[in-house]
């Protein structure tokens, strides 16, 4: 069993992560660090791991664990880590904003790689180091990875992708309250959200209108992306299904999608749709599993040589 530690567990990602590593059948959950719950039950936060872990939060850290979760906030994962000194086998899996792109990967020893598995799973294999991407940015880079990689992106990228309440945190904002968000849509941050950074360097920089809302729903990313496209949609769909053939996670379906068929799992569907010269192409995740703490560990099996899987075999409630 490898030994797990948590920085930042009272949020929604880093709840997630203490359910899945608790379920895990090759981790152990060793710590969940916290500077404001020192020797509060983990439960007393999570209200639904009663019965799961009798653990408490701790302001004290291991540094000899066999792997750290970072969940704290964008920007202070880099203060973190020049306070605290961990083991040089200690695996960092990192879920904040702060070594994604690549002027900010080499930090101290570490040398972050891009974890994105359906781009570069060779390379998170053999890494030290884990860059977990951003909720949008996974589902977009999903939508678009096909078409990137054989150069087929020749115009502008028009994306509109729509986000569950969790993605804004725990705290309550006037746009993250029920009230606000309760029957109600909205958008924010048009054309200038902090993920078009990484989305930009994995898919060589396509010029991309990305237009973010806030859905009053609790999880999940709906994203809609769409862009000249020549080829008929067969080929695109040939495309898309040789490219994601070896990823368990994410699948292409011949028919429109919805986002039940996501939120719980690890899972991305893709669905594509061609009108005159436009290619439109639908993605859907779950913002705190594929976007965040399922595909954190999704990393972590492939830097183990575990199965892709393990532990993450969860299943939709579509009903």
């Amino acid at each position: 069993m490898k030994k797990v530690g948590i920085i930042g567990g009272s949020g929604y990602t880093g709840g997630e992560l203490i359910r899945l590593v608790l379920r895990h059948p090759a981790l152990a959950l060793d710590f969940v660090f916290s500077t404001t719950r020192p020797e509060t039950p983990l439960c007393h936060t999570h209200v639904d791991l009663l019965g799961s872990t009798e653990m408490n939060f701790t302001d004290t850290i291991n540094p000899e664990v066999d792997v750290v979760f970072l969940c704290v906030g964008h920007g202070k994962s880099v203060g973190f880590l020049e306070k605290n000194q961990f083991s040089e086998q200690t695996i960092i899996i990192d879920l904040s904003n702060d070594f994604r792109l690549k002027n900010d990967a080499q930090f101290q020893d570490y040398d972050f790689v891009y974890g994105l598995p359906e781009y570069q799973k060779t390379k998170i294999e053999s890494a030290k180091a884990i860059a977990n991407p951003g909720c949008f940015a996974t589902a977009i880079q999903l939508a678009l990875l096909p078409l990137a990689k054989e150069n087929l992106i020749k115009d502008a990228l028009h994306v509109n992708a729509t986000t569950g309440s969790t993605g804004a945190g725990v705290g309550l904002s006037p746009t993250g309250h029920f009230s606000w968000r309760n029957n109600n849509v909205s958008w924010y941050k048009p054309f200038t959200h902090q993920h078009l950074g990484e989305i930009g360097e994995t898919l060589e920089d396509p010029k991309i209108y990305f237009l973010p809302q806030r859905g009053n729903f609790t999880r999940g990313i709906f994203a809609s992306c769409y862009t000249p496209f020549e080829g008929s949609l067969e080929q695109a769909e040939n495309l898309y299904k040789d490219y994601y053939d070896s990823h368990l996670f994410t699948n292409v379906s011949a028919k429109e999608i919805a986002l039940k068929q996501v939120v719980n799992t690890n899972n991305c569907v893709v669905h594509l749709h061609k009108y005159e010269d436009q290619l439109l192409i639908t993605s859907a995740i779950d913002n705190l599993l594929k976007g965040a703490s399922g595909q954190a560990i999704q990393n972590l099996n492939l830097i183990m040589g575990w199965e892709e899987d393990l532990g993450l075999q969860l299943k939709a409630s579509v009903y």
